[in-house]
């Protein structure tokens, strides 16, 4: 049951993020409003990304794996979409600051694989 709200919860998060998002994207002007509008727009696709790539991770290492453990399903996912989250939002604030070239990409995500694997070995 807990496991049912959970993933309820989790996609009416969603939901309602990306439309936050779309309510920051179309009506706080960066030029008028720059110290509200940016952080707001990173925030609220930071916490879109998230809970949309929690819900997809989690649906397909379900479809994949036919193992009655949800809950540890539904951790992992929620872990791995934060980080690819972070990694895509922090690649995005690089390439508004004109700084992004592949080999930043490469680390962001070398960074990201290495906290994802210090997890994995602690379970």
């Amino acid at each position: 049951m807990i496991h049912k709200t959970q993933i309820l919860s989790t996609g009416l998060a969603a939901l309602v993020s990306w439309a936050t998002w779309l309510v920051v994207l179309y009506k706080l002007s960066p030029f008028t409003q720059y110290q509200l509008a940016l952080p707001s727009f990173y925030a609220t696709l930071f916490i879109a990304l998230a809970t949309t790539f929690s819900l997809l991770f989690y649906y397909l290492r379900r479809a994949v794996s036919k193992n009655e453990i949800h809950n540890m399903h539904l951790n992992v996912s929620m872990r791995q979409g934060v980080l690819i989250s972070f990694m895509l939002v922090v690649g995005l604030g690089f390439q508004r600051l004109r700084i992004l070239t592949w080999w930043d990409a490469l680390l962001l995500l070398a960074i990201v694989l290495m906290v994802e694997f210090y997890f994995m070995s602690r379970t």
